[in-house]
């Protein structure tokens, strides 16, 4: 199967400058075994896809081939905007210092980091 051989290499752009340690830990796998998903030696079944694709945020389609643009599964950008939760997010956003919304930020980045580890 051609979308067979796409897998690896998405992988790999994907992981960008993580180790596959890194990557591995997250979805709860050995790094030998994420390593033969990189490498084509090994195909994930559908709930290993579907935590893939939830890690790195792209649809299971694009990680084996089938849609040639990454696109975020949080890409329906005009819902979320209208999202309540979301505009209370940002309430104040522009009142911040500069230093204030590096905070902001930067917590953000917490969160998800802990999401990821879960």
């Amino acid at each position: 199967m051609e979308e067979d051989k796409f897998l690896g290499s998405r992988l790999k752009s994907l992981r960008g400058k993580k180790t596959q340690q890194e990557v591995a830990d997250s979805l709860g796998l050995s790094r030998a075994s994420y390593s033969h998903y990189e490498n084509n030696r090994v195909e994930p079944d559908a709930a290993m896809l579907s935590k893939m694709a939830d890690y790195f945020d792209v649809s299971i389609d694009y990680l084996l081939g089938r849609e040639a643009v990454k696109k975020n599964k949080s890409a329906n950008i005009e819902s979320d905007l209208n999202d309540e939760q979301t505009n209370l997010m940002f309430d104040g956003w522009l009142e911040m210092s500069e230093e204030q919304r590096q905070e902001a930020l930067d917590f953000m980045e917490f969160l998800k980091s802990k999401n990821k580890g879960k």
